[in-house]
């Protein structure tokens, strides 16, 4: 790139913050900045291309997996900023996840032969796709320590399903999507018997031991996960790593790559060599082809076993059958990626410098003519590598992953060993630019670069170590998420990204505008089911209800008070508390907590939430909205009073202070004085189109609620003064007041909205 003068660099600045000549943000200079911070042009230029101004969004959303910490990261492009953390397979507290009742169930779904897994090891995110394109619907995340599939649905960012796989112990090779999303892929990883509970000697790892591919069948419309008409395919006991579907001419076609296909099962500790030794002695490992169409013809025909309850196609049915293939790939490949036109699968074999082109059209050749160079162990015919390659090419040392560009052709390829991306030339075998990454990248991302249509702009290296380049925070370091522009011929790296969440493996990018996630929920709805939860209740139904030794609780959170304030109970008693939260504005979550029950809940608006426990103690529980939700949020509070058994109270009043008449009255001129804020506000907001946004109007509606409650008040306070209860008069008074804060609070948001946002005057 060439250097650029001084002028151009005036011009940037003015052009990225809006800068005249006689504007002044600060005394210093930009080159005064420049010169303190020790920055070069270069450096000026990366921060321009990914400053994301206040006020303004990114273009892309990414979803990177969390590793270990069994999550999803969720962060933005080109500011790299992160959004959200998506609870997934471990509890996690902030978004109640695993505290409360609702989302216990979806964790409970991921039990293993009836035991609770609290932990995974996320890797390969997946959006659901259209046609081949990402339609921001569904998210599909794998967990290869337990085998489990989660499904993530992107209208409100929750996890909404989990399933076990029934046949595998481990799997790597998930999740990836077909065109359509009506099948996810999830490949085996380190072989085992397919039986449940069935023990079998290494020796006999050969014959006993397999890997294979599943087909999980997906609903759309509902949403899930459909087992009973999902499936598997039996396969060698190779190590099954990563898969990808077939796309146009490809389509009805999938593919997943091996490694160890020398069945080396290790031993150090009885003095043979070690795993690594064993399982990279040849040269190459095979690439399995699946035509996975007619295997769910199959399946639908019968011809499938059972194991464990699941549809499984043997492997004799497979080549019988014509579905089921191989071809050579360099060793240890971690990968492959079928190009967005489907025409060919990129492979990269980590132990070779080579990445290799197979050709869909000579691989359907082959198998048409009957074209066979070989069978393996198992009988499953095995195309010639040069009867499958359209070319391969010396890109450099540890060939990893391959994403594409918007540009036909193009590609990217990370380079484990050398620390580099690589860009090349599918096509033509030509290898166009190199960029040193820090440190060891693994995956690479490239914007929706696993679709048909990718969209170019940016690539995101996403390197295992990061050494050198943050502060240091102890022997556990974050990685390295690396922002590149690759817009023009030359790569450029941006930007420096630590992820400080498990140890993400990959992740995958969506245009920000195909995501239309809701803000609400329909009042009195589990988030989990997506049904109407029975525990809901409206202001007014709140009540608490026993039955024998269980209480249960139907309760509602809104600004600024939990109803109800007071829940009593006995020693041994199961509560079950429901609540609702009947915020209609966004963003106005509550959080709920009872002290030393080690529950809590999100409540999102709309949203009703159970959490249940056993009261196994007598004493005094305060209980909590956790989220801070108004001016007012301390005071959002109550008390779970367990009482021992038998228990008979002594005094028959309540605490109270001391109020006069003169409270009274210099309580009513503070509701008259907030009247005025609140006509004003409401006069503007009537003079504009506010109709014409919607959120606006929700606010509307919710604050309308909040003004609705005053009659009520208004009446109790006006007779308590009638009797001279100076203490009744000024608190209801005083509640008057909280309505009215929480109105004007609703309209003053309103009224900016509708000022940022072009509101126009009506006639």
């Amino acid at each position: 790139m060439k250097k650029m003068s001084k002028r151009a660099i005036s011009l940037l600045l003015a052009t990225s913050v809006g800068l005249t000549a006689s504007a002044v943000w600060s005394a210093e200079t930009l080159q005064d900045v420049l010169k303190r911070r020790n920055l070069s042009q270069q450096d000026l230029l990366a921060a321009a291309k990914t400053y994301v101004p206040t006020g303004k969004r990114d273009e892309f959303v990414t979803f990177s997996s969390g590793g270990q910490s069994g999550q999803v990261i969720v962060y933005g492009v080109p500011s790299m900023r992160i959004l959200k953390y998506l609870a997934v397979f471990t509890p996690e507290p902030w978004q109640g996840y695993g505290y409360d009742e609702n989302s216990k169930a979806v964790l409970e779904q991921g039990k293993i032969d009836g035991k609770t897994i609290t932990w995974g090891d996320t890797h390969h995110p997946a959006i659901s796709e259209t046609n081949g394109e990402y339609d921001g619907q569904f998210l599909f995340i794998n967990d290869k320590a337990n085998p489990r599939l989660a499904v993530i649905d992107l209208r409100d960012f929750e996890t909404k399903q989990i399933v076990v796989n029934p046949i595998f112990k481990s799997e790597h090779g998930g999740a990836f999507v077909s065109p359509n999303t009506d099948y996810v892929i999830e490949a085996a990883q380190y072989a085992a018997p397919l039986e449940n509970k069935k023990f079998y000697p290494l020796e006999e790892f050969n014959d006993k031991y397999r890997g294979g591919v599943t087909y999980w069948k997906f609903d759309r419309k509902e949403g899930r996960i459909v087992p009973k008409d999902s499936f598997s395919l039996e396969l060698p006991p190779y190590s099954q790593d990563l898969s990808d579907f077939g796309k146009g001419p490809s389509d009805g076609w999938s593919f997943t790559n091996s490694f160890c296909s020398e069945r080396y099962v290790g031993g150090i500790e009885k003095g043979r060599p070690p795993y690594e030794a064993g399982c990279s002695a040849k040269d190459t490992d095979y690439l399995h082809v699946i035509n996975w169409k007619k295997a769910a013809e199959l399946v639908a025909a019968g011809k499938a076993k059972k194991i464990n309850g699941h549809n499984v196609i043997m492997m004799d049915t497979a080549v019988k059958e014509g579905i089921l293939f191989l071809v050579p790939e360099p060793k240890s490949p971690h990968g492959v990626d079928v190009t967005p036109d489907g025409k060919f699968m990129i492979v990269a074999g980590k132990l070779d410098t080579h990445v290799s082109v197979y050709s869909f059209e000579k691989i359907q050749a082959a198998i048409k003519a009957g074209k066979f160079e070989s069978k393996d162990p198992y009988g499953i015919p095995v195309i010639a590598l040069k009867d499958a390659v359209h070319v391969q090419v010396p890109l450099g040392l540890g060939p990893l992953h391959t994403q594409y560009d918007s540009k036909a052709c193009i590609a990217y390829t990370s380079l484990y060993v050398d620390s580099q991306v690589a860009k090349w030339n599918y096509c033509e075998g030509k290898v166009l630019d190199k960029l040193s990454v820090h440190y060891n990248i693994g995956h690479l991302m490239s914007m929706e670069g696993d679709s048909t249509k990718p969209a170019g702009k940016y690539l995101v290296a996403l390197n295992k170590l990061a050494i050198d380049r943050f502060v240091p925070v102890g022997p556990l370091h974050p990685q390295n998420h690396q922002l590149i522009d690759i817009s023009n011929d030359k790569m450029q790296l941006l930007y420096d990204m630590p992820l400080p969440l498990g140890e993400p493996h990959y992740a995958v990018s969506i245009a920000a505008s195909k995501l239309k996630p809701g803000v609400r929920y329909k009042v009195g709805t589990d988030s989990r089911t997506d049904k109407p939860h029975p525990g809901a209740a409206r202001a007014g139904e709140e009540r608490v209800e026993r039955q024998g030794n269980k209480v249960t609780v139907y309760g509602t959170l809104i600004r600024s008070h939990i109803t109800p304030e007071t829940i009593e109970a006995e020693v041994g008693d199961e509560i079950t508390i429901n609540l609702t939260n009947l915020e209609r504005a966004q963003d106005e979550t509550h959080g709920f907590t009872v002290s030393t029950y080690n529950v809590h809940a999100s409540v999102e608006p709309g949203k009703t939430v159970s959490i249940k426990f056993k009261a196994d103690r007598e004493g005094v529980y305060p209980y909590y909205c956790t989220e801070f939700c108004s001016a007012l949020h301390l005071e959002m509070q109550g008390y779970l009073l367990v009482k021992p058994k038998g228990w008979k109270p002594t005094k028959t009043s309540l605490a109270k202070a001391s109020y006069t008449e003169d409270d009274y009255k210099a309580t009513l001129k503070k509701v008259a004085d907030t009247q005025a804020v609140i006509d004003s506000v409401v006069g503007y907001i009537t003079s504009v189109n506010y109709k014409d946004f919607p959120d606006v109007v929700a606010m509307v509606e919710d604050a309308t609620d909040q003004l609705g409650k005053i009659a009520d008040a208004k009446a109790k306070h006006e007779a308590a003064a009638g009797k001279k209860d100076w203490e009744q008069a000024n608190l209801w008074a005083e509640q008057v007041w909280q309505y009215q804060v929480k109105a004007a609070d609703l309209g003053l948001r309103a009224k900016t909205y509708l000022e940022q946002n072009g509101a126009k005057k009506v006639k």
